[in-house]
């Protein structure tokens, strides 16, 4: 029976069956979804995907091109569980048949948040969180720049918030799309255009709030990265408070909303002029304290001054001592020639030498004569040095200043010698020590100009 049955049944080539197969398969399971889990995912050069997917009881081929992976917004990874719409076929070469998949997402958290989280951990990984890469916000900036949408809430929430806390401070609006395609581009090129300028102090990225969709292009890696090698400090105000976007870690500074980054971009002008006057109030008192302890030290040192008649008693007492000791020491140079003379004189007449006695006799007349012209000349050097040192002593006294119409003011109370007219008051009793005689007044008026008439 089954050799009749081989010979009027049809004989299949590997080639027939296998398209017949493939045939079948395709038309019985067009498209499909399944779920299971990537295993051994490869990526050659062509930039196709090829991986298996697997359960506890099975496993499949797989592969998805390159030009279906366009529109993943997530990397498929080993051990990632996956919902996906593949068209079955069979690989008629090998006799082997694989899924070809159309679409991949994740199973359970969403593509868009898979998507996140990998770029999230990649860009952790390359340091772009790191404290040591953040910038100093500036206290007061001059001038800020806002990258966001031209005509949304975050905008006017951010220049009243502007206007409010510090209006001098020049707002410069970069209007952008801030969702949708093409506006990853726009964010990028209006961080690089205010680096560019260099016209800014910091950048303020803002919008408001949305979806995981409507947020997806501050979710990119390229924006994560003009924001990472700008060099003006960038703050985010994206979304509502609960919003943490890829920029957020990126950024310098996050704020919860477009508000609160615009409040913390810039300080409250009022606190500032209030800080700034207690600050003077502060500077004033210190002045004023220096001041009253310089007064006090200059009032002590006058009274430490000495009197004019005790300088001039000292100058007289060291002259005294001077002319003082120029006698005694002319004294010991004349007793002193007048021995050597008398020694001389003796031991000439001892020795009788008659043909050196008119030689000596000259000499001693000549010394003599020598001593004589030294003496006067000496004590006229010493009359003349006394004459000028009087004439300075005469000049330190006061009772000449006051022969040359000046004269001293002391109050009549406690005998202070008045230099200022700012230390008497009106009706205070002055004496006036004149050159002849004393005057004693009253006080009718003071003026305090330096000027001298």
């Amino acid at each position: 029976m089954i050799m009749a049955e081989k010979k009027t049944g049809q004989i299949y080539t590997v080639s027939k069956l296998t398209r017949e197969i493939k045939s079948l398969l395709e038309n019985t399971y067009p498209f499909v979804w399944v779920t299971g889990e990537i295993s051994n995912y490869a990526v050659p050069a062509s930039g196709h995907s090829y991986f298996s997917l697997k359960d506890q009881q099975a496993i499949i081929n797989a592969v998805m091109f390159k030009n279906q992976k366009r529109n993943l917004r997530f990397k498929p990874e080993n051990g990632m569980k996956i919902n996906g719409l593949a068209r079955l076929t069979l690989y008629e070469p090998r006799g082997s048949y694989q899924l070809i998949f159309e679409h991949l997402e994740p199973e359970g958290a969403g593509s868009m948040q898979v998507a996140f989280e990998q770029l999230k951990r990649k860009l952790s990984e390359k340091g772009f969180f790191d404290d040591k890469h953040k910038r100093q916000i500036p206290f007061l900036p001059s001038a800020i720049s806002v990258i966001t949408s031209g005509t949304g809430a975050a905008v006017r929430d951010i220049i009243i918030v502007a206007k409010r806390r510090f209006s001098n401070c020049r707002l410069d609006i970069f209007p952008v799309n801030v969702q949708g395609d093409g506006s990853e581009n726009d964010i990028c090129e209006a961080i690089n255009r205010v680096n560019q300028l260099k016209r800014s102090d910091v950048i303020l990225l803002a919008r408001g709030g949305g979806s995981l969709e409507d947020l997806a292009a501050f979710n990119s890696e390229m924006v994560a990265t003009a924001i990472f090698r700008s060099d003006i400090p960038v703050i985010t105000g994206i979304g509502h408070e609960t919003d943490f976007t890829i920029a957020d870690f990126v950024a310098d500074l996050r704020a919860p909303t477009p508000s609160a980054a615009a409040e913390l971009a810039l300080p409250d002008k009022k606190n500032l002029v209030q800080a700034v006057s207690k600050l003077q109030a502060t500077l004033n008192t210190a002045i004023n304290k220096k001041l009253r302890a310089d007064h006090q030290m200059i009032f002590h040192l006058i009274s430490r001054l000495k009197n004019p008649e005790t300088i001039v008693y000292d100058f007289r007492f060291r002259l005294e001592d001077y002319e003082s000791r120029l006698i005694n020491m002319m004294r010991r140079s004349l007793h002193y020639k007048k021995g050597k003379l008398h020694w001389l004189s003796e031991s000439l007449l001892s020795q009788q030498p008659a043909n050196r006695v008119a030689d000596y006799k000259r000499q001693v007349k000549t010394l003599s004569t020598a001593l004589t012209h030294h003496f006067q000349h000496k004590f006229q050097q010493i009359k003349t040095n006394h004459r000028e040192l009087s004439s300075q002593l005469q000049a330190l006294n006061p009772a000449a200043v006051l022969s040359r119409g000046y004269s001293i003011s002391r109050f009549v109370s406690d005998k202070r010698v008045i230099t200022h007219s700012g230390h008497v008051k009106k009706n205070d009793q002055i004496e006036i020590i004149l050159s002849k005689g004393r005057l004693i007044t009253r006080v009718e008026k003071t003026n305090d100009e330096k000027k001298i008439i």
